[in-house]
């Protein structure tokens, strides 16, 4: 497993390189597409991103949970939850990366 983790300077970087902005435009592109994404979802939006996959919000029902050490009963409130769905494209380049 890498060790390594993508940061939003990494993506910046990425921009940088690729699209020749400067590195300042390119944090700034890199933090507005960010924000974008964030602020669609908090609004209750689906986020879709052709070939990587699809960021959603997902509204849970309150629960009873039990607390293994003890098996006490405990409420569990309702909450809204970010859940991500890779695509079949990414789910297979992430696979065919395993072989190597």
């Amino acid at each position: 497993m890498a060790d390594k983790t993508l940061t939003r300077m990494d993506l910046a970087e990425a921009v940088h390189n690729e699209v020749g902005l400067s590195r300042n435009d390119s944090a700034d592109l890199v933090e507005s597409v960010l924000t974008h994404i964030s602020d669609s979802l908090v609004s209750g939006d689906t986020v879709k991103i052709s070939s990587f996959g699809t960021f959603s919000v997902r509204d849970k029902a309150a629960r009873v949970g039990r607390n293994p050490k003890t098996g006490e009963e405990v409420p569990i409130h309702p909450r809204r939850v970010l859940t991500f769905r890779p695509s079949h494209l990414m789910k297979d380049r992430v696979a065919d990366g395993n072989k190597s």
